[in-house]
């Protein structure tokens, strides 16, 4: 298994920004130091659900923090984003990072429909562009004298430069979050980036995605190396006994998420349906033994995540995106990431 760190800084008080994204960077160099693979950052606008806000721009920082870890985008908001443009930005990316990029795409926000009213745009719209903004994408990173002639955009230019650090381009995976998604991934041999879901569940996921890929006349080699490139996102937060990890992190959970939705129910535009957000178990459903049915958290003592991540393994889990939404105190997440590498990830190498 791989493990990597997934920046995802809830902060609701704006005075605090600033000290917030230096913990964070201060953070980058703890994961790296810890012997993390990878730190990951999302993309979300305007009420601080991720605080940065641009992961481009903050993955450059994180790049110049650190010399050795994969540098993820999980993911970039396609709807958001010019293609041309973001091939140039990835691309430099790259460079600055000596080829340690991953690119995560998907059309967006399943939930914040304020976050493409905010750009000028439409969930739908949103939607109906990503094949063609990915397809320009890669064109972008590859071709010479390009000449691009879509429903959404018509281009025509001699290079992006810099050119990509890897070629052909940096790794690129497709956030997924039901089986539909998954299947049309799979059929196109694309790595995925799969959300948190029950073990069981998450295994039947990971089969679907290999005998669709396998359907899809793919070799086997393919098939695992597709999975060696896929990355799954938990929750995670660890603590000396499951009781302290579950009360320190489910309910200051919860109330973020309490105000994430009293946001959308705000500003949301009424006309734009959006999906249901995933509710986390409260922590009278959380045993001492994990329950592959339930949809958990890795939230726990050194022994219950490890227990966890015994049956993740087992379901096909091989690489992991692990946050605490950035709600613990720097000495907390400090505390979880070293008990998470000294007392479990070595286990799993």
């Amino acid at each position: 298994m791989r493990f990597g760190h997934f920046f995802y800084p809830m902060n609701f008080d704006s005075s605090r920004d600033y000290q917030v994204i230096e913990q964070c960077l201060a953070e980058a160099e703890l994961v790296e130091s810890l012997g993390f693979d990878a730190i990951w950052v999302s993309e979300h606008h305007f009420i601080g659900e991720a605080v940065y806000g641009d992961p481009l721009l903050f993955a450059t920082a994180v790049a110049m923090k650190t010399r050795r870890v994969l540098l993820g985008l999980g993911i970039v908001e396609m709807g958001l984003h010019n293609p041309v443009q973001l091939a140039i930005q990835t691309a430099l990316l790259d460079n600055l990072c000596k080829g340690r990029l991953i690119v995560g795409t998907a059309r967006g926000s399943n939930y914040n429909s304020f976050e493409y009213a905010g750009f000028g745009t439409t969930v739908s719209e949103a939607q109906e562009r990503l094949p063609e903004a990915e397809e320009l994408l890669v064109k972008a990173w590859t071709t010479e004298d390009l000449e691009y002639q879509g429903k959404y955009w018509q281009v025509a230019f001699p290079s992006v430069r810099p050119r990509p650090y890897q070629k052909p381009h940096p790794p690129l995976a497709r956030a997924c979050i039901n089986d539909d998604s998954i299947a049309a991934m799979a059929r196109i041999g694309r790595p995925i980036l799969f959300r948190k879901r029950s073990i069981n569940a998450l295994g039947e996921a990971v089969k679907l995605y290999r005998l669709t890929m396998l359907g899809a006349e793919f070799s086997e080699e393919e098939v695992e190396q597709a999975l060696d490139d896929s990355w799954v996102w938990y929750e995670c937060h660890l603590a000396d006994t499951d009781e302290q990890a579950w009360e320190e992190f489910i309910p200051a959970f919860q109330q973020a998420s309490k105000h994430v939705a009293e946001m959308r129910d705000r500003w949301n535009p009424k006309d734009q349906e959006m999906a249901a957000y995933p509710t986390l178990l409260p922590v009278s459903e959380y045993k001492p033994t994990p329950n592959p049915v339930a949809n958990e958290a890795l939230v726990g003592s050194p022994r219950r995540v490890s227990e966890q991540l015994v049956l993740l393994r087992d379901a096909g889990v091989r690489n992991l995106m692990l946050t605490n939404r950035g709600l613990m105190s720097p000495d907390r997440t400090a505390k979880s990431l070293r008990l998470l590498s000294e007392k479990v990830m070595p286990q799993f190498r």
